[in-house]
């Protein structure tokens, strides 16, 4: 395997929906190709899922396959990113689920950031573990079982976690190692520590996106109003029919 591209041979699942933050689908896709790995976007649909930045819509990403047409046993490693909408889709999916369960079993490594932990916690596999996550969802996470730490990278044999998008220069490079390794290494923590305490204010980065969002346009409210309209019309139509 070559240094200039480490990965060549490997094929890395990229498990996403709507809602997946921009910038932790999008870069690090660009890395694992980079590095000379084959990336497939699995989801829960075909078509293009639409990314968002922070709270605002983002651009999309193509769908190369399906959860139900993708086998978790033709990959090498497993890449949730976070974002809020995404994996709250993804968690209440049974077959995103027991796809992310399948990659546990196997031990094959699985990088996730920011709100991704959420799916690991709705499919049962934080009990014992240690990680990090968006700072908003340690208690999801200690509640589940997990020893959370305010750390930027967090490695805990098969499973490399990042706080989001302010952690991306570190993140990248932990993500490339992990998918490189041929055998998880060893925890860099104790498992079964005491976890972080709760932070006392939402990370700045969420609170000043908040304050600068620009004004719904015309249009969009528009559009809105219209679609409100248009489920409210065919739940009259079911409910005569």
């Amino acid at each position: 395997m070559s240094t200039r591209h480490p990965l060549k041979g490997r094929t890395i699942a990229a498990l996403a929906a709507d809602g997946f933050e921009q910038v932790e689908l999008v870069i690090p896709l660009r890395a694992l190709k980079r590095a000379g790995a084959k990336v497939d976007v699995v989801s829960l649909r075909h078509g293009r899922i639409r990314g968002v930045n922070l709270h605002l819509p983002a651009s999309r990403v193509g769908v190369d396959k399906t959860i139900s047409e993708a086998d978790p046993g033709d990959y090498d490693g497993l890449l949730l990113p976070g974002g809020f909408i995404n994996p709250d889709l993804l968690r209440q999916s049974a077959p995103a689920r027991e796809f992310v369960r399948a990659f546990a079993a196997s031990d094959k490594p699985i990088a996730t950031l920011c709100h991704g932990p959420w799916v690991l916690a709705s499919a049962g596999l934080l009990a014992g573990r240690t990680l990090t996550s968006w700072p908003g969802i340690r208690d999801d996470l200690v509640n589940a079982g997990a020893t959370w730490l305010d750390q930027e990278i967090v490695r805990d044999g098969n499973l490399t976690t990042s706080r989001g998008p302010q952690d991306m220069a570190a993140f990248v490079p932990a993500m490339l190692a992990t998918f490189t390794e041929t055998a998880p290494e060893p925890s860099t923590t104790a498992p079964g520590g005491e976890s972080d305490p709760q932070r006392n204010a939402p990370p700045g980065l969420a609170v000043a996106a908040l304050r600068w969002s620009p004004k719904p346009s015309v249009t969009a409210v528009v559009g809105i109003g219209l679609v409100a309209a248009a489920r409210q019309a065919m739940r009259g139509q079911a409910s005569q029919s």
